[in-house]
């Protein structure tokens, strides 16, 4: 970030900063930007929400990083937490829900639907893996099927109909600690931590970024790119599980119908926090930034009392202006 002058001193280069930290400051300026325009945005109140509203995409948006960073895609990841979300929600219900999924079942700990919801995501995401690695179809193929699939058991395991009246400790992850700090933002910063530890100090992520760099040299060097492909996407199914659970948890009840589009705000969220479609390329501190500004955006615009279909226009400008910038950064790399 860095440049010498012809004095021989060094400078901050704007260009340089600009395009590194880009991103932040766009959000930093949309927050100055709504912060004027409506006082009560930068309300603690109002903070909270926007880091919960962003808390279930975002966790999946972390899932999708790794996927895109080894040149990926999966379109699953909504119908994924809806299956696994409706499944997880039958196994929580309360005894005296009236339409209990399973009648004669007690009430179980609530580390079942937990558990559920979990392996449900990653066996659903390692058999996309599966079909891509050892298959080869393209990963937008192979994803779009399972997202049909999941979608359709989540239909058929529910019967069209949405699941509700959880035990308390299911929804209480929806809930809030001491009354203030929401159990869903602790959960997604959680999630932050562990991404970020994976895909920085493992040799898993060291092979996620040698294989969406060039999956020709990393099979070369060693790098089981099949195994490897494999656990990227069993991890971006096991965090749509656990989106799943949170999503229950804050709802109350999980429609076999719900999430859907929410693969694409994951998509979006990546996108726009720097991880490249080019493959090789992203952070999961981007993926957050991202998810901060799709869920700022969102709330400044509700706040403004812009029409939610005009909300989804801005957003799909902001994806092709992101993709359009992605592209011509790597042209100038390449």
């Amino acid at each position: 970030m860095t440049k010498a002058s012809k004095s021989g001193k060094m400078y901050l280069d704007p260009m340089q900063i600009a395009k590194k930290y880009g991103i932040v400051i766009v959000l930093i300026l949309m927050i100055l930007g709504l912060s004027i325009a409506e006082p009560a945005f930068l309300s603690s109140v109002n903070i909270f929400n926007v880091l919960t509203q962003s808390s279930i995409f975002g966790i999946m948006a972390l899932g999708m990083t790794f996927v895109i960073i080894s040149k990926g895609i999966d379109l699953s990841v909504g119908s994924i937490l809806a299956f696994a979300g409706v499944v997880a929600a039958s196994l929580g219900q309360l005894s005296s829900a009236t339409g209990k999924y399973f009648p004669n079942l007690a009430e179980m700990p609530v580390i079942v639907p937990i558990a559920a919801a979990l392996g449900i995501g990653a066996l659903m995401g390692a058999v996309s893996g599966l079909l891509i690695a050892r298959t080869r179809i393209p990963a937008f193929i192979a994803t779009l099927g399972m997202m049909t699939v999941a979608r359709g058991l989540a239909l058929i395991y529910s019967s069209g109909k949405p699941v509700s009246t959880l035990i308390p400790s299911l929804t209480a992850l929806g809930g809030k600690v001491f009354n203030v700090l929401p159990v869903p933002v602790i959960i997604y910063f959680l999630m932050i931590i562990i991404s970020s530890i994976l895909l920085n100090k493992t040799r898993f992520g060291k092979n996620i970024y040698a294989i969406g760099g060039n999956i020709t040299a990393a099979e070369v060097s060693g790098v089981n790119v099949s195994k490897n492909l494999v656990w990227i996407y069993t991890y971006c199914g096991l965090l749509a599980g656990l989106a799943a659970i949170v999503f229950a948890g804050r709802v109350g009840s999980v429609h076999p119908g719900a999430a859907s589009g929410y693969e694409l705000t994951a998509i979006a969220a990546t996108t726009i926090g720097g991880t490249s479609h080019s493959g090789g390329i992203g952070t999961v501190w981007g993926a957050f930034v991202g998810a901060l500004v799709l869920a700022v955006m969102r709330n400044g615009l509700t706040l403004l009392g812009v029409d939610a279909y005009w909300q989804q226009v801005v957003e799909g400008l902001i994806i092709v202006v992101a993709v359009i910038i992605d592209m011509r950064k790597n042209a100038k790399r390449d």
